[in-house]
């Protein structure tokens, strides 16, 4: 298979501002396998995905897909190359103006010049893919969440991507619809075998069904990578922990303590909440 497109991370610090997320990332997504990036909440796994994309600049470190380093090429090249990526966001990220065959059209209908026709055929055909063809003429408010999740795997389709990245594909779905959406990537994966899957998620479930490749973010770094197997025969602490659902010895059975947070000692003045009543009057 020539056509595999891997993803390597090298001497990868990102961040927000001066706050550093995650550093010294140094992996390996190998091109043509479905790769989970996993970590708990907060730790970096969807801000990693925005600098994959080309959404976010690094701080220091590259990025290379396909062979490129996307930071450093010419930015008619790098558009190029990430056009080259379907995303799968979070919500599905679909237009509530617009029905579903339109919201998977839209990047055919933006960026080439398809025929109003041919386009169509193309948004059911990706629809059908996923399961979805006799909702074609729906809005995404008459679907389900995870009708809505797999609208956006056909819009993420519909350019025949050599990349596929997946944020959290199964966050807020039953375990039956989450059970059809790692159904469906194993399906796109046998029907495109040298497509390139990477997906953010804690779902232990979904990483047990999908995953064939590893990452695992903890405390700011990588600190996993490979395959399922030695992901399981690891005696990281950590990892364990995490495989297992087990809470930390000072956390077990108490709910998490968040941060003081210092109350106003008296309440709003007058002068303001006559002007908050007064701008809220004319606002309604």
């Amino acid at each position: 298979m020539a056509n595999l497109w891997d993803i390597q991370l090298r001497g990868l610090r990102i961040g927000y501002g001066d706050t550093v997320v995650l550093d010294n990332v140094e992996a390996s997504i190998p091109g043509g396998k479905i790769t989970v990036i996993l970590g708990g909440s907060g730790c970096g796994k969807s801000t990693l995905l925005r600098h994959i994309i080309g959404l976010q600049r690094p701080m220091a470190g590259r990025i290379v897909v396909g062979g490129h380093d996307i930071f450093s090429i010419p930015a008619k090249q790098f558009r190029r190359i990430r056009r080259r990526m379907g995303v799968l966001f979070q919500d599905g990220a679909l237009l509530g103006s617009l029905t579903v065959a339109q919201n998977v059209s839209l990047p055919l209908r933006e960026h080439t010049a398809l025929s109003d026709d041919s386009i169509r055929r193309v948004a059911v055909h990706k629809l059908a893919l996923v399961g979805l063809a006799p909702f074609a003429d729906y809005y995404p408010t008459e679907l389900s969440g995870g009708m809505r999740k797999r609208a956006g795997l056909a819009r993420a389709l519909v350019t025949d991507p050599p990349i596929l990245l997946c944020d959290e594909p199964t966050s807020g779905l039953d375990p039956v619809s989450a059970a059809q959406m790692d159904a469906l990537l194993l399906d796109m994966k046998s029907r495109f075998p040298e497509m390139t899957i990477v997906a953010v998620s804690h779902d232990l479930a979904s990483l047990g069904a999908i995953a064939e490749h590893v990452l695992v973010l903890h405390q700011g770094t990588l600190l996993y990578t490979g395959d399922l197997a030695g992901l399981h025969a690891s005696d990281n602490p950590y990892l364990h922990q995490f495989l297992h659902r087990k809470g930390t010895p000072e956390t077990d059975g108490q709910a998490p303590k968040g941060p003081e947070v210092a109350l106003p000692e008296t309440a709003l003045d007058e002068e303001t909440q006559t002007l908050v009543r007064a701008a809220l009057a004319a606002w309604v």
